[in-house]
């Protein structure tokens, strides 16, 4: 019962996505087994039970940020608990997050994939074709995050004053400048959009061939296949693009801070990790340049 209060609370109160509500849910009904399988009340877990319920996760080799993922959801659940008197202390507050390796954000060469999307015939001449080209521009052109994209629709989108109103995490609504290109080819997208013979025309701006509303596989594929084209790494999702839309701007002397508000951070050490790429590139050239490097 208070799963699902729980669930709706987050959902409706604190505005998580689709994704964190799915994940919010499978941690918790996991650990709500483990207690049942040990016959221990889920209001009375001691703080020696929080800490042995992760050693057992870390036993079964989840990894750190797996086990830090769910150390979240459950202090999230358990400071719900206290509030509806389900339980009377919170096992997890006092519990240590698991190191983990810091990771560079993975980003493909700007220089190619603005080529990529400049260059004739790349794109098939189909509603397709030119909608794929939008999915592209649209996330390297404003470092949205996927399920922003799933949310734009055409009323989002001021062409008079060039910028599309995003809604991002927990609802947090920002404006997103568009530079000439995306404008020019998001309104050949649109106008190609109202001609097609729709059955099911939805509200969003990205749809299926049948003008259902997108999903997030159909991004996946259709940023894959064209990343394909121009890097052999192994990561080639959209955040890719996010990544890369960061960095270029970095790299060109944008503002740390001017950044974070582009991507839609809470706080400016998310953003801070795009510093680091930056240095790893001045390094790279540093090495093949100096005659001493």
């Amino acid at each position: 019962m208070f799963i699902e209060r729980f669930v709706n609370f987050i959902q409706h109160e604190k505005r998580y996505s689709r994704h964190t509500l799915t994940a919010y849910r499978h941690e918790i009904q996991r650990f709500v087994n483990y207690l049942i399988e040990r016959n221990i009340e889920a209001g009375k877990v001691t703080h020696r039970e929080a800490r042995s319920y992760l050693a057992v996760l870390l036993e079964e080799g989840q990894s750190p940020i797996s086990i830090n993922r769910s150390l979240s959801a459950l202090r999230t659940y358990y400071k719900f608990l206290l509030r509806e008197g389900g339980a009377s202390q919170n096992p997890f507050a006092l519990v240590k997050a698991l190191k983990t390796p810091k990771k560079l954000p993975v980003v493909v060469d700007k220089d190619k994939l603005s080529s990529l999307l400049d260059m004739e015939g790349v794109f098939p001449d189909t509603f397709e074709g030119i909608r794929d080209k939008t999915v592209m521009e649209l996330l390297f052109g404003t470092g949205i995050r996927l399920s922003e994209l799933l949310q734009i629709r055409i009323e989002h989108i001021d062409f008079y004053n060039r910028y599309v109103r995003i809604f991002g995490k927990r609802n947090r609504e920002r404006l997103v400048p568009l530079n000439q290109t995306l404008i020019k080819q998001l309104q050949h997208y649109i106008q190609e959009k109202k001609i097609q013979p729709f059955n099911n025309n939805s509200t969003c701006l990205i749809v299926t061939k049948e003008g259902r509303e997108a999903y997030p596989k159909l991004i996946y594929d259709i940023v894959k296949h064209y990343l394909g084209a121009i890097s052999s790494q192994q990561k080639k999702s959209p955040h890719v693009l996010r990544h890369t839309f960061a960095t270029a701007l970095l790299d060109n002397g944008a503002d740390l801070n001017a950044i974070k508000e582009l991507l839609g951070h809470a706080g400016l050490a998310a953003t801070q990790v795009y510093t680091h790429n930056s240095v790893e590139r001045l390094k790279s050239v540093y090495k093949q340049a100096h005659p001493k490097a």
